[in-house]
């Protein structure tokens, strides 16, 4: 890929509630590219590397950083964000999408086949973290709850430790001081807080449509970083493969690996995108 990739085509649409801000790069069949909360900078590069072949679209989910709502105090759900992408793969006008999701929007890509299979060529669903296929879901639940009311309270740092434990991720000593402790953008603490106030609930909480996944599961690629065993989004996603009949595929890195890895990130993604 040259590092020089020519700059995306950036634009808003208004969408019942909300106006959306999207990338579009490139040409070619449609790559949709979607996090929650993550925004359209965080697959900026492997946006570009896919770019030379396909059209690929970015977005800021509802409620996130260029995406303003005109309901601040608005829940963010994986149907609405779904029906977002909708309106986003209408307007993009490039035929049915390819659709990349991580963390949050594997969850968004999921509803988004559920519930508009005829704009949906394929899903690679990275890493989801909803919990209806667990069997101590109700006790997840209830861990989310207490650590969305920690955050809420203005125990910052508290919350996210009890978010990393609840995942299963370490991290170094010293690093979630580094990460969420002492001043930070402004920006980045609005688009946190209303993580925490309004979207993380109603992700982790997400009650798939089994039947109609079912129905799509020769469309649907369940993917794994190899740094994430052991970990909440590991179990989740191979309970959905099992569920859904399929094997998961490994992906490098770990929960993150595209901002990781960019460059071996794609090249695993290239052929499941074809």
């Amino acid at each position: 890929m040259s590092r020089t990739a020519p700059a995306p085509i950036t634009a808003t649409l208004t969408v019942p509630g909300a106006r959306l801000y999207h990338e579009v790069r490139g040409s070619g069949p449609l790559v949709v590219l979607v996090g929650a909360p993550m925004d359209a900078a965080a697959f900026a590069p492997l946006a570009d590397r896919l770019a030379a072949d396909h059209t690929v679209l970015t977005t800021d989910p509802r409620g996130t950083n260029r995406s303003p709502l005109d309901d601040p105090d608005q829940d963010s759900t994986p149907e609405l964000r779904a029906d977002d992408l909708a309106r986003l793969v209408v307007r993009v006008d490039a035929g049915p999408a390819t659709v990349f999701g991580s963390s949050g929007g594997a969850v968004t890509a999921l509803a988004l086949v559920q519930n508009h299979p005829g704009l949906v060529r394929a899903v690679v669903a990275h890493e989801p973290p909803f919990a209806a296929l667990l069997p101590d879901r109700e006790r997840f639940l209830a861990q989310t709850d207490d650590l969305i009311a920690t955050y809420l309270g203005g125990d910052a740092l508290g919350a996210w430790a009890k978010f990393m434990a609840q995942a299963n991720i370490e991290l170094p000593e010293g690093a979630l001081e580094a990460m969420f402790g002492g001043h930070r953008d402004p920006r980045v603490l609005a688009d946190e807080r209303r993580w925490f106030a309004h979207e993380l609930r109603g992700t982790v909480a997400w009650r798939p449509d089994l039947r109609a996944l079912r129905a799509a599961a020769d469309r649907i690629v369940v993917g794994i970083g190899e740094g994430s065993a052991g970990q909440h989004c590991d179990r989740v996603s191979r309970a959905l493969a099992a569920a859904l009949g399929t094997e998961p595929v490994l992906f490098p890195g770990d929960h993150v690996g595209f901002v990781g890895d960019p460059e071996r990130f794609a090249a695993r993604l290239r052929p499941l995108v074809r």
